[in-house]
């Protein structure tokens, strides 16, 4: 296809609404004598009116270039040479021009090879994501036929489908992650791409795959996406425990959940939540169904404990099939589970005092009961009763015990 250029006219993309360190990154890269331009989310973002999530840049300059132009700069990844330029808290990603044979079905396991800005946009994944954003003529370039793409809400690979799903699988959530977010429409040839490559899901990286899922859980759009995972097949091949269980009726809880956190971020976006309570929102519909058939039935109500050995045998049987989660956020998500049983206790007592335990982790558990509050009402006076014990000046909280020193007794 050939390159078309749109000019402000067209596209009406006010320079004002682009970040001011991405700007100036772009104008001392070409002070340097090198070519800079807007790429990629940040570009599609902007054209939807969205607000971008961040704004990276693509550059002539190789890595150790960028490096030696700015001092606040660190290069990072084998497989993927990238340079992150920092501003305070914020970071900036700059990546160089590549190439690549976007005919072949291998899986890609190394992508440093320079190229030029027409090749750069043929090697990635979707025409929405396949424009450049040059801030000195504030034009839109388009090799891919993109900007059409957008304004008819077609979503369509780069390439042939089978082909850009084999060498990189990881490509066909991010696929869903967009008709989720945007409401897209989906190419007819990506729809069949997507449906007889989604096996090759299994030969990515868990760990990709992880971070994929849990910026869907922090998106605002996890309730349709993860709809569109099991729709596809794809949670099957990953986490079948999981997606076998969001398909029965009481799966619909799960969906619940997903929908009460897209609304909480919608209303919030700046607001983060802590991931091990947006993976409690997929997990503690399965873990009460267990803790139920478990212990029903027993004169004695199970010790917290057993409760907390139950909350882990779940996590690994449902997420270590495939990902290994990290060891801090196993932990959150096993305390947020099992406090829920000491929130909401499976024998209740007419008379119970309300004591906070020493848990570092227990105020999250007191934000999940606020989301299984907002799902059922009859929670909320539940909640009220904890959150007043966790803000009385006087909260029985477990402290450490201050050793008493003996007064001291002065010698002649």
């Amino acid at each position: 296809m050939e390159q078309q250029i749109y000019p402000l006219e067209s596209h009406r993309l006010p320079i004002e609404h682009i970040d001011k360190e991405a700007l100036y990154v772009m104008a001392k890269l070409r002070e340097a004598g090198h070519t800079a331009y807007l790429v990629g989310g940040s570009v599609r973002d902007l054209l939807l009116q969205k607000t971008p999530k961040d704004f990276d840049i693509s550059t002539s300059a190789e890595p150790e270039e960028i490096k030696r132009i700015f001092r606040n700069c660190i290069l990072i990844g084998r497989r993927f040479r990238l340079a992150h330029i920092r501003f305070g808290k914020k970071i900036l990603e700059v990546s160089t021009f590549r190439s690549g044979d976007i005919e072949s079905d291998t899986l890609i396991i190394r992508d440093n090879n320079w190229g030029t800005p027409e090749e750069d946009v043929l090697r990635r994944d979707f025409t929405i994501n396949g424009l450049f954003y040059d801030p000195e003529s504030q034009s839109i370039i388009d090799y891919v036929g993109g900007f059409a793409d957008i304004e008819k809400k077609y979503l369509r690979t780069i390439g042939q489908p089978h082909f850009r799903f084999k060498q990189d699988p990881v490509r066909m959530i991010r696929l869903l992650k967009f008709r989720a977010r945007f409401g897209f429409e989906i190419d007819r040839e990506t729809h069949l791409g997507l449906i007889e490559s989604r096996h090759e899901i299994l030969k990515s990286s868990s760990a990709r795959i992880l971070e994929e899922l849990l910026r869907m859980l922090e998106s605002g759009a996890s309730e349709p996406f993860f709809r569109l995972m099991v729709e596809y097949g794809l949670l099957q091949l990953m986490l079948p425990a999981l997606a076998s269980f969001m398909e029965t009726a009481e799966g619909g809880e799960i969906f619940s959940f997903l929908q009460e956190i897209d609304t909480l971020l919608r209303e919030a976006p700046k607001r983060p939540i802590d991931r091990s309570l947006l993976l409690a929102c997929l997990a503690y519909p399965m873990f009460y169904q267990r803790v139920q058939t478990l212990f029903a039935g027993r004169e004695k109500a199970p010790h917290l404990g057993e409760i907390q050995d139950e909350a882990f045998q779940l996590i690994q049987e449902i997420f270590e099939p495939f990902f290994h989660l990290p060891r801090r956020l196993k932990i959150f998500l096993a305390s947020i589970l099992t406090s829920q049983f000491r929130l909401t206790p499976l024998e209740k007592k007419k008379h119970r005092s309300l004591k906070i335990p020493s848990d570092p982790n227990f105020e999250l558990a007191i934000l999940f009961l606020d989301v299984r509050a907002r799902l059922e009402p009859g929670l909320k006076k539940v909640l009220e009763e904890w959150q007043s014990v966790m803000t009385s000046p006087h909260s029985p909280v477990k402290r450490r015990r201050k050793r008493r020193r003996k007064p001291r007794t002065d010698t002649p």
